[in-house]
């Protein structure tokens, strides 16, 4: 929010500047001058508490975006989370069955080696 304080202290520094300097350059004369400056300075007054609102509710805007998000992503979360534990808990028996597969696959290797070299032996 510095910016925005920037540009507001930017905004009427300027047009407290640019004031000053139609009062001493202006050749009409200074009924019209000050009558001319109050419009100028309301003008200025009107957009300053436009942007001033504008700002205000872009905030807002940002602060309730970043709480949905908030919730948003809490809620994702859970979901994956849910998700994979359930994955999990769909291939936990095959993967079961895939491990006893293999030991009776290392069983088998182990005995034709064995029967391999027992014939060899006989020969």
């Amino acid at each position: 929010m510095a910016s925005g304080k920037s540009i507001a202290v930017g905004i009427l520094v300027g047009s407290t500047v640019s004031a000053v300097i139609t009062l001493l350059t202006a050749p009409s004369s200074g009924r019209e001058l000050r009558a001319d400056a109050k419009q100028r300075s309301d003008e200025w007054k009107v957009t300053f508490n436009n942007l001033k609102n504008e700002g205000t509710q872009l905030k807002e805007q940002i602060t309730k975006t970043s709480k949905e998000g908030a919730v948003m992503f809490k809620e994702l979360s859970a979901d994956v989370k849910t998700s994979i534990d359930s994955w999990k808990r769909t291939v936990e028996p095959h993967q079961k069955n895939i491990q006893k597969s293999l030991a009776q696959i290392e069983k088998s290797l182990k005995d034709l080696e064995e029967k391999a070299n027992q014939k060899k032996g006989n020969e």
